[in-house]
């Protein structure tokens, strides 16, 4: 297993991870009152301990009233930064390297007692056919977008290798993507994936702007939302180019492909997945996600549900056929913060399976 492809090093730009295995992006709402502290750093740092090559926090959010769901998903701005600088430290010297995930929600269900003055909505709407609130002004789309510039600028000042931006699963940047919600008739909409584009690219080219050329940009994108675990941004190829191809040409650097299981084709004729044929399309570099590990998807957890170990077989297949780059491992770290060095050591019979339960924590 040392000598697997899933061990090889993975450098682009800031990035230089040092095998194929990127911890997933996984919501804890445990910094209080936003604020990441010892409990947060410890966290991160286990992980980097048992040998994951590439964090990718948390979400975490801009400088925007309603950019978050609760008052203890972590910010990205202001007095949280010196927790941020304090769980870089630590990753770094444990011989990890971290991303931000720099998010807004948008327009979504807030926990209850938790009510910003203002919520922000490419058209008002919470779902397809309910509308609640009112679209953003062009004046709320720019400051929207130069938080996200200054969230990464932040990034980069602190020490992080690279940013990832929450472009999937139905939050804002994704509600623009989606005609569903994004019934604008300004340049912020449109009839087409390449014209909804139009925010997304923006925020990107912003950023980029901020932390220069040689700083890694990753955007998580999705074709599921938590709205409709059945949308699709893009039904073919070519669509799927005209979609992620505007996203690579404003400057993201490497394309993080969510699905609910990574061994789904995501068209039919071919086994490649959603990773596989974004690379195949435009040529960057990609990193797969769903359920690594385990024989159930992520969304049972939210039901009571666990999961048990699964192989990883057909997973070290892919990565040796060069399909995608990285895959991002979540609720198998979750539960085993050692689930990367285990792998490595040949161990399986000591790797943990998924206890919901480990979701309350910060193990």
């Amino acid at each position: 297993m040392p000598n697997s492809a899933l061990f090889k090093p993975f450098e682009f730009k800031s990035i230089k991870s040092k095998n194929r295995i990127a911890m997933a992006p996984m919501t804890r709402t445990m910094a209080p009152n936003g604020i990441p502290g010892e409990a947060n750093a410890a966290y991160y740092e286990r992980r980097a301990k048992g040998g994951v090559g590439l964090i990718i926090t948390e979400g975490t959010v801009i400088d925007r009233p309603g950019s978050k769901m609760a008052p203890d998903v972590p910010n990205f701005f202001g007095a949280a930064m010196d927790g941020w600088k304090n769980v870089v430290e630590k990753v770094h010297a444990a011989g990890g390297q971290i991303v931000p995930q720099i998010w807004h929600v948008g327009n979504v269900g807030m926990a209850k007692g938790w009510e910003p003055s203002k919520i922000d909505s490419p058209s008002g709407y919470i779902m397809p056919d309910k509308q609640n609130t009112e679209p953003m002004t062009e004046e709320d789309i720019a400051d929207t977008i130069a938080k996200f510039a200054e969230s990464a600028k932040a990034a980069k000042d602190v020490g992080f290798d690279g940013i990832e931006l929450h472009g999937a699963h139905g939050y804002l940047i994704d509600q623009f993507f989606w005609k569903e919600l994004n019934k604008r008739t300004d340049k912020w909409g449109g009839a087409t994936i390449k014209e909804r584009n139009a925010f997304a690219e923006a925020v990107i080219k912003a950023c980029r702007a901020a932390v220069g050329d040689d700083f890694a940009i990753i955007i998580r994108i999705s074709q599921w939302k938590q709205q409709d675990y059945e949308a699709r941004l893009a039904t073919t190829p070519d669509e799927m180019t005209e979609w992620l191809g505007g996203l690579v040409d404003a400057g993201a650097d490497i394309l993080h492909c969510s699905q609910r299981r990574f061994w789904t084709p995501e068209f039919e004729g071919s086994d490649l997945n959603f990773a596989g044929w974004a690379k195949k399309l435009l040529g960057v570099p990609t990193i797969s996600v769903g359920s690594v590990g385990l024989d159930g998807e992520f969304l049972g957890a939210f039901r009571g549900q666990g999961s048990e170990v699964a192989p990883i077989d057909g997973l070290i297949k892919r990565i040796e056929n060069d399909e995608f780059d990285m895959i991002a491992v979540g609720r198998a770290l979750l539960s085993d913060p050692e689930w990367v060095a285990k792998i490595k050591e040949n161990r399986a019979e000591e790797l943990q399976a998924f206890d919901r339960r480990d979701l309350a924590v910060l193990k």
